[in-house]
């Protein structure tokens, strides 16, 4: 009964939250009074219900999401297995760690314009987003090995335990908690980068080439129309996945 009364009062709050910032927003627009700056958020809703009602619009949220969650799985696949593998072994660390650093100390508009020149440019979002995400998931990755309880493992050496039965069983869930924390942070940094390299590489169906169309064109409404999907889009995926990530990954780990 409590549970239901706090949800309701988180809700309502939310509610108040949101009309309040539209409310501000329409305020803000009717003293600029100049739509090319900031449109009133009923031309941008009208936009936006124009778009939602043409399949191209659905084709394009489909195809920026499969980009999204190509690059993200991936990311999330090989930064865990080799993070894992960097944790245990120093020397394989040593190697790999300057790569990482190098990835996180460049800007992402130097990987965009690289990837644009090495890829076909329906690809060059599924790389960044990859590229992005991959040092978040590989550094929690070797952090979660580093907090492994070490008299488990002493105590497996000395029972002669199998090296994938310790990796299964001792490393693998000590980790967990720190690569599931990883990945919801990633997600939101690869939904971002991805549409940010759509906008450059101007890929068929894409959020991003819709984004940089409305800049061409001064269309401001359709910019605030779209920018509006991304953050829509960017909450409910998040939200989805940490239900989604919580229920099966250790059930997975379990396996």
């Amino acid at each position: 009964m409590e549970t239901s009364i706090l949800q309701n009062r988180r809700l309502l709050y939310r509610s108040i939250s949101f009309i309040f910032w539209i409310i501000i927003w329409e305020i803000i627009a009717l003293l600029i009074n100049k739509s090319i700056y900031l449109p009133t958020p009923i031309k941008t809703f009208e936009a936006l219900i124009y778009h939602m009602q043409t399949i191209v619009f659905w084709k394009t949220i489909g195809a920026t999401i499969i980009r999204v969650t190509v690059g993200f799985i991936i990311a999330c696949i090989l930064g865990s297995l080799l993070g894992i593998i960097c944790g245990i072994n120093n020397f394989i660390y040593e190697i790999i760690n300057p790569i990482i650093v190098a990835i996180k100390s460049t800007p992402v508009i130097s990987f965009i314009l690289i990837a644009i020149i090495w890829l076909k440019s329906r690809n060059v979002p599924i790389f960044i987003c990859f590229l992005m995400c991959f040092p978040i998931i590989w550094t929690s990755a070797v952090e979660g090995i580093s907090h492994v309880d070490k008299r488990l493992i002493e105590m497996s050496y000395v029972y002669k335990v199998q090296k994938k039965y310790i990796i299964k069983h001792i490393y693998i869930p000590s980790i967990v908690p720190y690569i599931r924390t990883a990945m919801i942070t990633a997600l939101g940094l690869g939904w971002k980068v991805t549409v940010a390299a759509e906008v450059l590489s101007n890929p068929k169906f894409s959020i991003g080439n819709n984004l940089y169309n409305a800049k061409v064109y001064v269309e401001s409404e359709q910019l605030f129309a779209w920018t509006i999907v991304v953050i829509i889009l960017s909450l409910i995926l998040e939200y989805l996945f940490k239900h989604i990530i919580k229920k099966i990954l250790p059930v997975r780990i379990q396996k």
